[in-house]
């Protein structure tokens, strides 16, 4: 058969190294497979299927450097999943059984007790066999954290099966955005970073596992081993087993482009995550040991971890080329080296296309004239309602933000003064609460407000007074005086003495909003807070670098920077103990949230662009980071910008249709618990379309408002984002004649 596009030129900047216990691993697979029921009379593999996929190799090239034990027992960990994907396909996807593959995947966690010394049940096929050897096997090298960390990625590997199952059944192929969110759990890729730290011995410090750096390594690592596997098996899975689920297929319906485009797109996006796996790797995960406070083993533990994920990505490269699994004619003889013992420098591959990308991305010249945006069409099928007390939460919002400090620069801050009251009028974040929460008493509506006023004078003020001086240890310092205004208690709690408007308004907001709480909600909540302001610091050091995200990670920051989780939070306050904590954990809600997230992120770069990258020199925003990935102009950005911001609001429609029933009856939820459900769906639909109404009423991305505002600062106050200091009026004047 003809393959459906040439194999893109693949950047592989790490050399790959195969283990010498490679023939001892393969025996061993054997044998055990064979053990465990998985081969003849298994109905899906026979002994030539397990030698021609070669797991064995796989794991001998992403785990160079463990013994023969452990080479052994990784390979095992391999052919169990690689066997698991075949026999879903085969006995549940082929036959469109989601009644019994549910029943399957529910019996699995079984298999994985928390406690190693409890039984598991008797297994009653090879997969759960398979499992419960493994579980045994493995979890006594390990800590109790890593075996909670691996299960949970183990059950998400397996639920959700029954999403890929789903999509099947409806012809339906994910937008990019959910694609690449699925992909990591179904994948499995996160379930390799496990095995990782087991291979290399290399087990993550539990104070780090979940900090930023760490997650995005993993993040990008999964990302970039799927995308590379969606590359080679697109024609077994879209054209002979049906598949939706194939990231070539979702960039050419979404593009609307060839199979050799989209083929380049996925390579292109690949090439992204691996830079910024290095990107990460290099400038994030050194300071966040130094600050969490590691000594020199667990450091030596976290560099020896992201040393066998960048092992993990050259050698599943190299296997990829070989494995009969794939479509890979002619790739060996293309690719130099071919990671044969002596020559593994020669597999590393650096293409001109992705040093290009590279360069790109830092090599943006800010407050360049790009004029307001021609928006596209967006869809809003929601009808906005505006709460009645709309018109006193205006004044008194006003009056709350004086009463702060917000409206004047900020004590030994010069030109910090990033807000006046006409701005903040103009702004009207009263309208935006009103149409969030629509039915809210006008206490609650003012309590709405004055987050949303908050937050947008932290948003803009961090880059005015860190950005501009690069002072992001003043920011951090800052970022940690504000935990101090959060106790995570009920009861009232000696805080700091407010020294600044922005410590003064969480200082009031704080005990306004957590003490009617209970635990649970007043903990996402602070963690809803605390994700914002730490988000914080990622746009400035991005801003430190000249460097414009890289499109995943810009995505996923991006829900942080708006503010989505501390909103989200706020919808969520009442339901209190009626929903439990794992449907909100479900996927299907995630999506949901995510979805309707990402609409309103997404319908904020496209008003905001020109007040961001021509009035303040940002590089965060996502019609820059598509002009810069795709190397386009501004006005296809715009259009690819809308496009996924419309695919968002398609798939929010499609899981409140099609997820959320089925979700009902999975975990069984009663009357009263749908109904609470039913409400925080009608809450972010409310929550998407007062931001659209938002967006377009208000007065803060108007062009004639803006070259008011930088008129009036060019006049004597420094240019927020601009230079100041001595023998900078020129470059004032400049800004001010530019347009």
């Amino acid at each position: 058969m003809a393959q459906p596009f040439t194999l893109p030129e693949f950047y592989v900047p790490y050399p790959a190294r195969l283990n010498p216990h490679l023939d001892a691993a393969r025996v061993h697979a054997r044998q055990w497979a064979r053990r465990m029921g998985m081969l003849e009379g298994s109905g899906i593999w026979e002994e030539h299927d397990l030698d021609s996929h070669d797991y064995a190799l796989l794991c001998a090239y992403t785990h160079p450097d463990c013994d023969a034990d452990a080479l052994s027992l990784v390979t095992d960990w391999y052919v169990w999943v690689f066997f698991f994907d075949d026999h879903f396909l085969e006995v549940f996807k082929r036959t469109q059984d989601r009644e019994g593959g549910k029943a399957h995947l529910d019996r699995l966690p079984a298999f994985m007790p928390a406690d190693p010394s409890a039984p598991p049940p008797e297994p009653v096929n090879p997969v759960e066999a398979g499992l419960a050897d493994l579980w045994r096997r493995t979890v006594p090298a390990m800590s109790p954290a890593w075996r909670e960390r691996f299960a949970v990625a183990t059950r998400n590997l397996l639920d959700e099966s029954l999403w890929e199952l789903s999509n099947i059944d409806e012809g339906r192929v994910a937008n990019p955005l959910e694609y690449v969110e699925m992909r990591r759990k179904v994948g499995g890729a996160p379930w390799s970073a496990g095995l990782v730290e087991y291979a290399a011995g290399a087990e993550v410090p539990e104070p780090v596992a979940d900090a930023r750096p760490l997650r995005v390594l993993r993040d990008a690592f999964s990302d970039a081993v799927h995308l590379r596997n969606d590359l080679f098996s697109y024609q077994r899975e879209v054209e002979d087993e049906g598949e939706n689920s194939n990231g070539v297929l979702v960039l050419e319906r979404f593009l609307g482009c060839s199979t050799q485009e989209a083929a380049d797109a996925v390579n292109d996006l690949l090439t992204s995550r691996l830079q910024q796996f290095e990107h990460t790797a290099l400038t994030e995960v050194a300071p966040l040991c130094a600050e969490r406070g590691l000594d020199a083993r667990q450091t030596a533990a976290v560099l020896a971890y992201a040393k066998g994920l960048q092992d993990w990505q050259s050698g599943g490269h190299e296997w990829h080329l070989r494995s009969s699994r794939y479509m890979n004619a002619g790739a060996v003889d293309a690719a130099p080296g071919g990671g044969a013992f002596g020559r593994a420098a020669a597999s590393v591959r650096l293409t001109r296309r992705a040093e290009a990308a590279r360069w790109r991305g830092f090599s943006h010249v800010p407050f360049q004239r790009v004029g307001p945006s021609v928006l596209p069409h967006v869809e809003m099928p929601f009808r906005v309602r505006h709460n009645a007390h709309l018109e006193g939460a205006r004044k008194r919002c006003v009056a709350w933000s004086r009463e702060m400090g917000m409206l004047g620069e900020q004590p030994g801050r010069p030109g910090s003064g990033v807000w006046n009251e006409r701005k903040l009028t103009g702004y009207d974040l009263p309208l935006c609460a009103a149409g969030l929460h629509p039915e809210a008493s006008a206490e609650d509506l003012d309590l709405a407000s004055h987050w949303l006023a908050w937050g947008t004078y932290g948003d803009d003020l961090y880059p005015v007074v860190y950005s501009r001086t690069r002072d992001l240890a003043g920011a951090r310092d800052q970022n940690e005086r504000l935990r101090s205004f959060m106790p995570p208690d009920g009861s009232p709690a000696p805080v700091p003495a407010p020294a600044n408007a922005l410590e003064r308004g969480l200082a009031d907001l704080w005990p306004r909003t957590a003490g009617p709480m209970d635990d649970r909600d007043r903990a996402a909540f602070r963690r809803a807070v605390e994700v914002m302001v730490d988000s914080w610091l990622w746009e400035l050091a991005n801003q430190a670098q000249n460097r414009i995200p890289e499109p995943v990670d810009y995505i996923e920051m991006r829900r942080a920077t708006f503010g989505s989780d501390l909103t989200i939070a706020l919808c969520r306050i009442g339901h209190g103990n009626r929903v439990p904590p794992e449907v909100y954990r479900s996927g299907p809600v995630r999506s949901l949230e995510n979805a309707a997230i990402d609409y309103a992120t997404l319908l904020n770069d496209l008003h905001s662009y020109q007040k961001e990258i021509e009035f303040e020199g940002e590089v965060h925003n996502c019609v820059l980071v598509t002009q810069n990935f795709f190397d386009v102009d501004h006005p296809t950005a715009v259009a690819i910008t809308g496009d996924l911001m419309n695919s968002r609001m398609r798939q929010f429609r499609h899981v409140v249709a099609h997820e959320l029933p089925v979700l009902y009856d999975d975990f069984g939820l009663d009357r009263e618990t749908r109904a609470v459900l039913e409400g925080y769906v009608r809450q972010l639909e409310d929550w998407m379309a007062g931001i659209h109404t938002w967006h377009r009423d208000c007065e803060r991305y108007r062009e004639d408002v803006l070259l008011r505002d930088r008129a009036e600062a060019a006049g004597g106050v420094p240019v927020p984002g601009g230079p100041t200091g001595p023998g900078t009026s020129a470059a004032r004047l400049a800004a001010l004649l530019a347009p």
